[in-house]
Order: C-alpha cells, then structure tokens, then sequence
C-alpha cells in the first residue's frame, strides 16, 4: 500500500506539472455539460415568421397574434407575395403565414377559409416542428371562430383549414438536411486534424531548426503548408459531394462555380485553424486533442447542423458567431437546395473570408515569435 501511495503522489505532482492535461481533465467536463445542456434543446423557439394579410380584418389580426402570442413564433415582416422568395432564400424567415381575401367574412358566414402556411423546408426537422406548431394554432382559432359562429346558430363545419406548403424540400427528406451537414463536419474534421500534426511533426523530428536556418518567412512557410492539404482536402470534399448526389439524391440547383468558392473558403480556415493549432502545440497528441475540440464540437453543436441556433441561449448564439461551419452551411444548402446566387450569402463568404485570414495570419505570427 505504502508503494502504491508514493506511486500516486508522483502521479499528482506530474499531472501538477503538466498543466494542459490538467486543464483538460478539470475543464472538458464542465465544458460538455454546459455546451450539451444548454444547447440540446429540441424545442423550436423564435420562429421567424412573415404574414401576408390579405384579408386585413379584425379576425385576421386576431390569428397574427395567436401566432405571435403562442411564443413559438416572431413577427419579422408583414410582406406581399413577392417578397416571400427573397426573404426565404436569405433565410430571414423560416414560415409565412398567408391570410386569404375574406377571411372575416367566410367567418361571419360560416364558410371555410383556406389558410396557407409556406415553410423553409431546408432544415427537416425545424419545418416538421413548424409546420406541427402552426396546424395546432390554427385549429384552436378554427375551433374559437366556430364556436362564436355556432352560438349565431350555424352550422359545425370547420371554418379554417391548414395548407401547409414546404418549399426546397417538399418531401421533408431528412437526408437533404443531414448530408449538407456531414459535407462541413467531414471536411472541418479532416482538414483542420491534418494539418493540427504538421508543424508538430516537424518540431518531433527535429526538423524544425532546419526550416529555421532556410531563407523562408513565417507567413511563406504558413502557405507552403496550406497548399498541398487544401488541394487534398478540395478534392476529398468534391468526391464526398459527388457521393452524396449519387447515393442519396443531394441536388445541385445553383452554381457549381460558387460552390467550389464557398468550399474553398471554408477549407482555406479550417486549414488554418489546424496551422494555428500546430504552432501552439508541442506533442502531435496535445495538438490532435486540441484539433478535435476545436472542430468536432462547435461543427456539430453550434453551427445550426442539427440543433437550431434561434433557440440556443444568448451567449450560445454569441459564440456562435466564430464558428465557420454556420456561414458554410448557409451558403452549402442556399446552393445546393435553393439554387440561390451570390448576392443571397456574400455576407456568409465575407465571414468565410475574414475568418481564414485571421486563422492564417495568427499562425504566422505565432510560429515567427517562436524562429525570433
């Protein structure tokens, strides 16, 4: 026992030591509970939704605010129906509310009204839960208008009915959701782990020192590593889009020339991301760790991939915002599914674009402060 004791004291004073493994060991799991509780939710809240009155009557006001009132859905705009395509290729709505002509007075006569409900239908599962949210609304207020209508002494038929449309994905096939997802989780992963190990390995090998001695900057030697990995990672995440069209029937209906830009924009940080690991780290091991929490979670959790970020907590959505697979993923399925042209996410490649410089840049810098 006396053995086993000493033993595990100098296993306390090198894990003292080594403060990384200890700030992984402390840190990591406080990280994930707080990461998977608050951001596991599947509950959709903060709906954007845009109504088209076109009744403009008491009673149709009056179903705008059961929407509103439910607190599932927020009033974002009232359009007209020419607006409604722009708003839901820029992803400024995700459902539209369409208030037939004579609403108020089918309900006066006790004649049906057919209510449409147009859905964003590139997240499945968000226009699935929309779609159920809006149908439930939409009865309740069918049933308050027949039972005012009934005390007149009319008839029990229903006074509205739902007609939901769900545009870019009709069928609400989940695989058009999830592959655009796994195309930026697969690609993030790969390229931000391989080159994660790369200045490492030359630092393992001792190699380093002679890269030193070479006429070559930090900045040169930063892109020199970026090229051979991005032409991999291009031509790797090319075939898993041309598997996915093959297998599971992903469409493309925009430009494949904007596509190739979107996806080497994306690459071009994840890459750097990994550059930047690689500098801070010393071991391959300490720098794969690393690469993985970098890029695995925040793909899979914070970029709108599966849980949706309008219902993630504030600080959440902050966060958010540095995370390059959320404007990928924009830019992904507005190509892809909704055949959208540039002026519809230039903000996102504008995100792409600054966050691969500043991944490049920081690596640079980082790796010059160590050659000085």
């Amino acid at each position: 026992m006396r053995k086993a004791l000493a033993v595990g004291q100098k296993e306390f004073r090198q894990i003292a030591r080594d403060r990384r493994t200890l700030m992984i060991l402390l840190f990591v799991p406080i990280f994930f509970l707080l990461l998977y509780g608050y951001a596991l939710n599947w509950d959709i809240r903060h709906v954007r939704l845009a109504v088209e009155d076109r009744d403009r009557t008491t009673e149709s006001r009056a179903l705008v605010s059961a929407f509103v009132n439910s607190g599932y859905f927020d009033l974002v705009a009232q359009v007209t129906d020419g607006q409604i395509t722009g708003l839901m290729d820029r992803n400024e709505v995700r459902a539209v509310l369409v208030i037939p002509y004579g609403l108020s007075r089918n309900v006066q006569t006790g004649r049906s009204s057919l209510v449409e409900v147009l859905l964003n239908g590139d997240n499945a599962n968000t226009a699935t839960t929309v779609a159920g949210y809006a149908q439930t609304i939409l009865q309740s207020e069918s049933a308050r208008f027949q039972v005012t209508f009934r005390r007149a002494g009319g008839p029990r038929a229903p006074i509205l009915t739902v007609q939901p449309r769900v545009w870019y994905n009709p069928e609400l096939r989940s695989t058009l959701f999830l592959v655009p997802g796994l195309i930026a989780y697969i690609a993030m992963i790969t390229a931000v782990v391989s080159t994660a190990l790369s200045i490492v390995r030359e630092k393992e090998r001792g190699t380093m020192e002679q890269v030193r001695m070479a006429p070559l900057d930090a900045f040169s030697f930063i892109v020199g590593k970026t090229i051979p990995y991005f032409a991999i990672s291009l031509v790797s995440a090319i075939g898993i889009i041309l598997a996915a069209m093959a297998l599971f029937g992903l469409p493309v209906r925009g430009s494949w020339p904007l596509l190739l830009l979107a996806l080497s924009l994306f690459l071009v940080g994840a890459l750097g991301l990994g550059l930047l690991v690689s500098s801070l780290a010393d071991t391959q091991q300490v720098a794969f760790q690393v690469a993985l929490l970098a890029s695995f979670l925040p793909t899979l959790m914070l970029s709108g991939f599966i849980f949706p970020i309008s219902s993630m907590p504030a600080f959440l959505r902050a966060v958010t915002v540095v995370v390059p697979a959320k404007y990928f993923l924009i830019a992904l399925r507005g190509i892809v599914l909704k055949g959208a042209g540039i002026a519809t996410f230039w903000e996102e490649l504008v995100a792409l674009t600054v966050f691969a410089a500043i991944t490049l840049v920081l690596a640079s810098v980082r790796l010059k402060r160590q050659w000085t």
